[in-house]
């Protein structure tokens, strides 16, 4: 064990779905590297271990990485927990692992419970494929601009969500994404677990009201279908897009509004694109 650096997964609700071996781990190495030391200190008293804990969380992350490779080095072991789940997926951890195989030091996974995968599995949703986008831009042009980025991804679409922002990601997705069948899945292996399942339309309506949304949610949206896919190819062209919806019937005003909601831009901006492209052109 001396000199690893072990990337243990600890729960993300339920204490009971720690495995046996990250329980050994923990309570083997000499130093663990906790997101908030104080809430894995409750975990390891819950489970009678006694070991050291430092602080590593993402304002202290660039330092404390340095300084924990020096003590792996100096043959010590050392884990990285975050709060929850899996460390460095949406949690502190990426930068210590670069810096560790950098050192040559050992990285040793030890996984275990992950938000991601355990809502993916019971959503109904597809699993074949899927894509992970972590948390949505808190910025209502910024989230319709990622989610336009992603129209034409052919897979299970995953983010992480704040309550307080859900229903207006909801909406937002609805109007750039189109009626998708969606998931809301909330305090997952808690005891008020839940799984929102519906359309966007649906589920906006149902987390309108504030008090609807609380704990962690995270929201999945189905694939788009093969016709969305061909459309969103043109949506790095506001011309392309302005040209295929007049093809529809729109007259030229109402296709560059809906060529800048679809793409997640104002009308503003989607006008000074196209001026742009056809000066190109």
């Amino acid at each position: 064990m001396p000199g690893s650096l072990y990337i243990v997964a600890t729960p993300i609700g339920n204490l009971e779905d720690i495995t046996q071996r990250a329980l050994k781990i923990l309570a083997d190495v000499d130093l663990i590297a906790c997101e908030d030391t104080r809430h894995t200190r409750k975990l390891l008293t819950h489970f009678g271990i006694n070991t050291p804990t430092v602080s590593y969380h993402d304002h202290n992350e660039r330092e404390r990485a340095a300084e924990l490779v020096r003590r792996l080095r100096g043959d010590e072991s050392v884990a990285i927990v975050s709060d929850a789940g899996t460390p460095g997926i949406n949690d502190p951890g990426f930068r210590l692992v670069q810096l560790a195989i950098e050192n040559e030091v050992p990285v040793i996974p030890v996984p275990g419970p992950n938000a991601v995968i355990t809502a993916l599995v019971c959503s109904g949703l597809p699993t074949d494929e899927f894509f992970f986008g972590g948390f949505l831009p808190a910025k209502s042009n910024a989230r319709r601009a990622r989610l336009a980025e992603l129209r034409s991804m052919p897979a299970t679409i995953v983010f992480y969500e704040a309550p307080h922002r859900i229903a207006a990601a909801l909406k937002d997705a609805r109007e750039i994404l189109g009626p998708r069948q969606a998931v809301v899945a909330r305090e997952l292996t808690k005891l008020h677990e839940e799984f929102a399942r519906g359309t966007l339309d649906e589920l906006a309506a149902q987390f309108s009201s504030s008090d609807k949304a609380r704990g962690e949610l995270v929201l999945l949206i189905e694939r788009g279908a093969i016709d969305e896919v061909e459309v969103s190819n043109l949506s790095t062209s506001v011309a392309a897009v302005v040209a295929e919806l007049e093809k529809e019937g729109l007259d030229h005003r109402a296709a560059l509004k809906k060529a800048a909601r679809s793409l997640g831009l104002t009308r503003d901006e989607a006008y000074r694109r196209l001026v742009a492209e056809t000066k190109q052109n």
